[in-house]
């Protein structure tokens, strides 16, 4: 058995979803085409007072998977919804719960012993020396993703920190996953199907005509992505 990290995207809803949340929806995915195409999706429940029924989540997931969606579980979930959802196959993802605070007491505790704390986590650089192939999928959970070499179509780079691919990068590239917004991307010839730091992307679409082939970094100005050409 080995482990593997794969990233999702989380879709909030709000009551049981009729054809207005559908519709809406088809507006979000023209605006981002492709950014949900076969992605792992969690269906957040959080709001989703009205959709307790497996009737509805059947409904709900047939919407979904016409429009090239792969709901895969449930999150914020009340324990009805959770029986719901896994009668049509879906997952129910566990949050966080919040932890009592000790009560005060009259008389004084001694004081515990010194806890050591855990060592830093050292940031490490995943380093890769050949092409990346359609359906590879690089992972650096510390540190940055470097690529000396192509990445191709349907291939997708994920690092903590930032990527760099030193050739043509076609497919995806995600950069400060776990929120870094100083995380950057550089790509020798940008070509990519779709590029993120900390949550912000833009997809081919968005990237346009102007930056396509060309040497370029990304970064994160003003709550906005922002890609410049390598001088």
């Amino acid at each position: 058995m080995r482990g593997r990290f794969l990233t999702a995207v989380a879709l909030p809803v709000g009551g049981a979803p009729g054809a207005g949340y559908l519709a809406a929806l088809d507006d979000l995915l023209k605006q981002s085409p492709g950014f949900f195409s076969d992605a792992p999706l969690i269906l957040d429940l959080a709001e989703a007072e009205g959709l307790d029924a497996e009737a509805g989540f059947a409904q709900l997931l047939a919407g979904l998977r016409t429009r090239g969606m792969v709901p895969f579980a449930v999150q914020n979930a009340s324990d009805r919804q959770k029986a719901a959802a896994a009668a049509v196959g879906l997952t129910a993802l566990s949050a966080g719960r919040e932890a009592a605070l000790p009560r005060k007491s009259a008389e004084p505790e001694a004081a515990p012993e010194a806890i050591p704390q855990p060592e830093e986590p050292v940031s490490t650089t995943v380093l890769v020396t050949e092409p990346v192939r359609s359906g590879q999928r690089i992972y650096s959970e510390r540190g940055d993703v470097v690529v000396v070499g192509s990445v191709a179509s349907g291939a997708e780079i994920i690092a903590h920190g930032n990527v760099h691919v030193y050739g043509r990068l076609r497919g995806r590239a995600l950069a400060g996953v776990h929120g870094d917004e100083s995380a950057r991307i550089f790509a020798q010839s940008l070509e990519a199907e779709l590029i993120a730091i900390a949550g912000l992307y833009k997809t081919s679409e968005e990237i346009g005509d102007a930056f396509a082939q060309r040497p370029v970094h990304a970064y994160l100005e003003d709550d906005a992505l922002r890609i410049v050409p390598l001088k």
